[in-house]
């Protein structure tokens, strides 16, 4: 049985990106950053020119933190990551739901005030490895607004689907939705 791959360019990398079934009517092509240090530090710098003065980044666990962290090291310096569940060393957490194309449940992502005392009254950029349904962009735009950030802009790699005519997303590339 051989596997079916969608192959695109993204920042100067060529990729064969696996096939994923969704459900019995969508499949998508499955972008993992993770491991891929050449990819991540590509994007990042190729984001980077793109985006506007920031003084953090954010993104949520898990797929958009080797992005964000590069953004960071290469940019501001300074980054966030939303939990999906609350550690122990998070004090005072606060939470909102999201529903991703990529899970089958509603999920939580939590920040802390830790994290409150490093966007309050700054300028935040948030991030993701691929803006789809736009619930997880959506979600963190919640959390980062609950604790008083100014959201200068939303950026992705691959902006899936309808995601691409956003006019309020950065991103580099549009990816299809394979619908069967």
């Amino acid at each position: 049985m051989s596997e079916k791959y969608y192959h695109m360019t993204i920042a100067g990398c060529e990729r064969d990106l696996p096939i994923c079934p969704i459900d019995e009517h969508l499949d998508i092509a499955g972008f993992i950053m993770l491991g891929d240090v050449e990819i991540t530090e590509k994007t990042a710098a190729a984001l980077l020119e793109k985006c506007p003065e920031h003084d953090v980044v954010v993104t949520a666990e898990t797929k958009g933190i080797p992005l964000c962290y590069e953004m960071a090291r290469q940019g501001c310096g300074r980054y966030v990551v939303a939990r999906k569940s609350v550690k122990a060393y998070m004090r005072n957490p606060v939470s909102v739901e999201v529903k991703s194309i990529t899970t089958d449940h509603v999920q939580k992502l939590f920040l802390s005030e830790e994290d409150e005392k490093m966007m309050r009254g700054k300028r935040v950029l948030i991030v993701d490895d691929v803006i789809s349904t736009g619930e997880s962009l959506a979600a963190m735009e919640k959390l980062v607004k609950i604790y008083g950030g100014e959201i200068v802009g939303r950026a992705c790699v691959l902006a899936e689907g309808d995601a691409k005519d956003r006019t309020d997303i950065v991103f580099l590339e549009p990816l299809p939705l394979f619908f069967k």
